[in-house]
């Protein structure tokens, strides 16, 4: 279907949060809004397996990063950091519709759906671009040298951090190779501003405005109580070593997992890709702190 000239989207991918019960109607509900607006619409291909929708295409991500110029996900931050991270370098704008509980970057609400998303499709948003963090595991090799053996991306955090038994692990930092410190704690993150709100809030970390150029590193948990977070530029590279303690891995966004063994180093440094996010008109991001962390309650 061609798209008509109030619409300021071509082909847009509709990306669902397939577990959730009762998702199919509303995923109906907004490809067919889509449709009216005059988009071509297609679906995730997971979404379309897990849902049983057989009336538009589904595409695979490297097929949707190739035809389409939006993402239109339903679902909560957890299903927005997802696929955020896979169409990241494709640069392909995400609208988030929140079916989740608090979300921060799913920012429609489910009953604003059928007024907010037609005006934003028309090109009434706001554009908001976010930085992401790289991150690799290099093993030493005999002899000399390190191999990667896993990489990924994350939007939120990386988490470096105890297994499942009850002792703490020991971590090396480095900043730019400068030794900043050896923590004892039951883990290590390092933050981007949009994750400053997430698990490194809940660790002690402060709020990053999402404009400022930094990491955040956060101890969790650390024996040594003087273990501060420690706000960086986020043009270094943040070198994080295993020195002691079992079952050690790492996690991008809680999401994607790796085990770590002593000796591996996590190298964490800013990626070429980023996020683009369009918000409703009108947007703002301390409005968002106000409702999202409850600010303004007893407030008349």
């Amino acid at each position: 279907m061609p798209s008509t000239p109030s619409c300021r989207f071509r082909h847009a991918a509709l990306v669902g949060k397939y577990q959730a019960r009762g998702i199919r109607p509303i995923l109906e509900d907004v490809a067919h809004l889509l449709a009216r607006a005059g988009l071509d619409v297609s679906l995730e291909s997971e979404t379309a397996l897990n849902t049983g929708m057989t009336e538009y295409p589904a595409l695979t991500i490297k097929e949707i990063g190739q035809q389409c110029d939006v993402a239109v996900v339903l679902g909560g931050d957890g299903t927005m950091l997802a696929i955020a991270r896979e169409l990241a370098p494709f640069d392909i704008p995400l609208i988030g519709i929140n079916q989740g509980r608090l979300g921060f970057i799913t920012d429609i609400p489910l009953k604003d759906v059928g007024t907010t998303l037609p005006l934003m499709l028309r090109g009434e948003y706001e554009e908001e671009s976010r930085a992401m963090l790289a991150g690799a595991v290099l093993r030493p090799i005999r002899g000399d040298g390190f191999e990667t053996i896993y990489e990924g991306f994350a939007i939120n955090e990386v988490l470096v951090s105890r297994g499942a038994t009850a002792s703490m692990v020991e971590l090396r930092a480095e900043i730019d190779g400068q030794f900043v410190a050896n923590y004892r704690a039951d883990g290590l993150l390092v933050s981007s501003p949009t994750g400053s709100t997430a698990y490194a809030m809940s660790a002690g970390g402060p709020i990053m405005h999402p404009s400022v150029g930094g990491w955040v590193i956060v101890p969790i948990a650390s024996h040594t109580l003087s273990n501060r977070p420690l706000v960086v530029s986020d043009d270094v590279t943040i070198t994080i070593e295993i020195v002691a303690g079992r079952d050690a891995g790492m996690n991008f966004d809680m999401q994607s997992l790796a085990s770590l063994l002593h000796g591996d180093r996590v190298i964490v440094r800013r990626s070429d890709h980023h996020v683009r996010f369009l918000h409703p008109k009108g947007w703002n991001y301390y409005a968002t702190l106000r409702r999202k962390l409850r600010w303004n309650e007893g407030v008349s």
